[in-house]
């Protein structure tokens, strides 16, 4: 009998030493070692994702030998470069002299002057336009009317500039349909082709008219994201189709339309080069000159290559500050911009 009591007497003591936890239980309780920062280690996400390496190699090779491999050559800005007699390497070292040859050219500040007043009217006329395309487009109910408009929205941006520029030759040139109808109706004819004075409004035009469609898509693919079910609240709550542009549609082309802007705003130096050039004997250098075609004409045109790299640096540089600018005032205004904070 006193062996059960002393038994039974042991058995609550192993219970509570049982919940209490020996050293087994700790260490079977203890929380598994800390996996590394980043999860794996990079050689092990080199072997998992070889196929997918593999398979980006070859257009990485293509955008580093075409985009990247050239940069060796931005040190002819430095340099008095000449192909034909000394090469890359042994040119002379001339510092900057080529950034004065441009700063001291009048030329440079007129073609500087005309490519932002350019950049301006479009994004004045051109950006906004092709949002109120969006909207127009986007508001058609029927698909096949949708496409059909949209088809000859787009029609034109594969057309050529020469093509582009040659119909409005044969519109508002001084032979052209507009001028030969006044004329006949005892009007005074007119030649806007080569008017000085209209030239920037010319080219705005013309972009609007061969790429105006073209960059409708961007929007559309945007305004095919948004809800219905948005639109349905909307007209519930009894907004009108105007108010259910302005508070449901706009609302949800903002990224869109900040994003753009700041590329846009990045590319304010390229206004169309081939446009331009186009039409430069016919209106003048002095309105017609950008910096695309003042590049071209002092320093390509004229072999001098050192200038010529000392203006794509500063197109690049400029460009480069523009597209920061942007992007921190698309940070302001809440949206992500080019990158995110």
């Amino acid at each position: 009998m006193a062996l059960d009591t002393g038994s039974r007497a042991g058995r609550p003591r192993r219970a509570r030493s049982a919940r209490r936890g020996g050293p087994d239980d700790s260490a079977a309780s203890a929380p598994p070692p800390a996996v590394p920062d980043g999860g794996i280690r990079w050689w092990q996400r080199l072997r998992r994702d070889r196929t997918l390496l593999l398979m980006v190699a070859p257009a990485v090779g293509l955008l580093a030998l075409f985009n990247y491999v050239p940069l060796i050559w931005t040190t002819v800005a430095f340099k008095d470069y000449d192909p034909f007699t000394q090469g890359l390497w042994t040119s002379p070292w001339v510092g900057l002299d080529n950034f004065t040859l441009l700063f001291d050219d009048s030329r440079f500040w007129d073609a500087f002057a005309n490519t932002l007043g350019i950049t301006f009217i479009q994004l004045v006329l051109f950006f906004p336009l092709t949002i109120a395309l969006a909207l127009l487009v986007n508001s058609v109910l029927s698909q096949r009317i949708r496409g059909l408009v949209q088809s000859i929205l787009y029609l034109p941006h594969f057309f050529s500039w020469v093509l582009v520029i040659t119909v409005f030759q044969q519109m508002l040139g001084g032979a052209g349909l507009l001028a030969q109808q006044l004329r006949r109706h005892g009007y005074e004819g007119f030649d806007l082709m080569t008017d000085p004075g209209v030239f920037k409004f010319l080219v705005t035009a013309q972009l609007v008219w061969k790429d105006g469609g073209w960059g409708v898509i961007v929007f559309l693919a945007a305004l095919s994201a948004v809800s219905q079910d948005l639109y349905e609240a909307a007209a519930v709550d009894g907004a009108n189709r105007w108010r259910r542009m302005w508070h449901v549609t706009l609302p949800a082309l903002r990224p869109v339309i900040a994003l753009l802007l700041v590329l846009r705003v990045g590319d304010s130096l390229t206004v169309g080069f081939e446009q331009i050039l186009l039409q430069r004997d016919a209106v003048g250098p002095g309105a017609s000159e950008v910096f695309d075609t003042y590049v071209w004409w002092v320093g390509i045109a004229n072999t001098d290559y050192g200038i010529a790299a000392a203006g794509g640096l500063i197109k690049g540089a400029f460009s480069l500050v523009l597209v920061l600018i942007a992007n921190k005032v698309a940070h302001i205004l809440g949206e992500q911009g080019v990158y995110q904070k």
